[in-house]
């Protein structure tokens, strides 16, 4: 990189399961959300000086008091898209619980927070916004599409919800968002479904209460039908950078393996650069590289390995639903995280886990576990019909595969008493074909035609071992055959007694 006009940054800039962005900047600083689904702490926040180097300051909702998920909550149920703005000195995330309550609306002075109770917000629907006109009235648009004109102290509406632009007729408008540009009110909406066909389409007009004339360039982007690496680009939002120019955080999909190629990761965030033409928002395609904003502050990433010396747990670590307090401890033995079971089995809701987003199509996550007489281990997961566990239990370790209504234990082998690593891999490279004769194959059905997206190895390590027990296909645990919107997690868990994990380290791998 020799100066600033040549250099560029990768996408995606916040990699894993960081679906549904929405963006803010207060002076030289950016604020970033993204939906968290079924996961405990909700609402993922992000801070940024560039717009390509994120670290996550926290989450929006980190206490029970604010995220209510019921312990029937599906998987890919509890919390959607969220909104985040700045307005009158206060942070504001507006978002939807599908599973409990609907729409409502928090505030903070400070990123960091504390964030407030929820404030319900009356006005169905999902994917909420806010934005606010010259009036100081604020205005909350719904997918559908619709606006209501709402109270943001008690969450009452004051107008509406009157209906808006839904798009170009492509099914599922949603993603709204209402910007003031000039003389003129812009909304941008997502159609198309979340899937290869999404897309973004923009209108325009004098005011939120419309009429509302379309872009004669829509969609503003979408990849639909063609071979960019990035697919199923689309729930935007834009932001105007410091220097002036403007920008579009976005989520997207990068699939691999043979057809139809299959998504691990989740829908992650992109950044892409957006102009301005003849009074509209303009967007080439999404690319793995782009020229890089003006500034540029990468910043310090947490360690690969936690020690669990913290007081508390790093914002990463996510729970399915809750992590109740007698769950989980990092005083009980310090410099350890004890986990005690709350549920017998990882096939269903209720299970003892605490995992962090699986964020690089090549990694390798190990953790040093101490047993105990109880049942534990490591797991990579889409949702309770779909994971691959490291299990140890009465001196036993297998490895367990769950694909649907099948759970099948792959391979076993007796260990030692006390602490082992265990160890999950993932690998992009000599996957195993669709078949051994598949075109282009070698002698050892390895093909130029790589079946699943990749391969996940189970093995332990030991003081005097390394045992490969399992080495699975990876196709399984992707959203094309789990289905729902969310990507893969790897934890530790206890699914009966209590276990002690010394150290988690995750490693992307080149």
């Amino acid at each position: 990189m020799r100066d600033t006009h040549t250099r560029t940054y990768g996408n995606p800039v916040v990699p894993g399961f960081h679906p549904d962005p929405s963006v803010c900047r207060v002076g030289a600083d950016y604020y970033l959300v993204c939906s968290s689904f079924e996961y405990f702490p909700g609402v993922p926040l992000f801070h940024s000086r560039d717009l390509v180097h994120w670290r996550q300051l926290g989450n929006v909702l980190d206490r029970p008091g604010q995220l209510t998920l019921p312990a029937d909550t599906p998987a890919s149920g509890g919390v959607y898209a969220p909104t985040i703005r700045h307005h009158d000195g206060l942070f504001h995330v507006i978002t939807t619980n599908v599973s409990a309550g609907g729409n409502f609306l928090v505030t903070a002075e400070r990123p960091e927070g504390p964030w407030s109770d929820p404030v319900w917000v009356d006005v169905p629907g999902i994917d909420p916004d806010l934005a606010w006109d010259e009036n100081g009235d604020c205005w909350c648009a719904v997918a559908g599409v619709a606006v209501a004109r709402i109270d943001t102290r008690t969450g009452k509406v004051l107008e509406g919800p009157l209906p808006m632009w839904s798009g170009t007729g492509l099914r599922d408008p949603e993603a709204p968002h209402l910007y003031r540009v000039g003389e003129w009110w812009y909304l941008l909406v997502a159609e198309g479904g979340t899937a290869l066909g999404h897309g973004v389409s923009v209108a325009r007009a004098r005011s939120p209460r419309g009429p509302w004339e379309a872009a004669p360039g829509n969609p503003l982007v979408s990849h639909r039908g063609t071979r960019e690496p990035v697919q199923s680009t689309g729930h935007a939002d834009l932001v105007q950078a410091a220097d002036g120019s403007w920008w579009a955080v976005l989520l997207g999909t990068r699939p691999r393996g043979w057809f139809p190629e299959f998504h691990v990761l989740g829908r992650e965030t992109f950044l892409a650069p957006v102009e301005w033409a003849d009074g509209w928002p303009r967007m080439g395609p999404v690319q793995e590289r782009h020229e890089a904003p003006a500034a540029w502050h990468p910043v310090e990433q947490p360690p690969a390995r936690d020690d669990f010396t913290a007081p508390a747990l790093a914002p990463h670590w996510i729970s399915p639903r809750s992590r109740p307090d007698g769950s989980w401890s990092l005083t009980e033995r310090p410099g350890w995280l004890v986990l005690t079971a709350s549920g017998d089995s990882l096939d269903r809701a209720g299970h003892t886990l605490v995992g962090r987003r699986q964020q690089h199509a090549d990694c390798r996550a190990a953790a040093l576990l101490e047993p105990g007489p109880g049942r534990a281990g490591l797991t990579v997961r889409i949702d309770e019909a779909h994971h691959y566990d490291l299990e140890v239990s009465g001196g036993v370790v297998s490895a367990v595969a769950r694909i649907g209504p099948v759970r099948q234990r792959i391979a076993e082998r007796a260990v030692p008493p006390g602490p082992l690593t265990l160890v999950v891999e993932t690998r992009t490279t000599r996957v195993p074909a669709p078949t051994a004769t598949a075109p282009g194959a070698d002698r050892d059905g390895i093909g130029v035609r790589p079946g699943g997206p990749d391969a996940v190895t189970l093995s332990i390590e030991t003081p005097d071992c390394v045992v490969r027990l399992a080495e699975l296909d990876g196709r399984y645990l992707s959203t094309e055959v789990a289905g729902g919107f969310t990507g893969r997690v790897i934890g530790m868990y206890v699914t009966e007694g209590r276990a002690a994990f010394d150290w988690f380290a995750y490693t992307p791998m080149s």
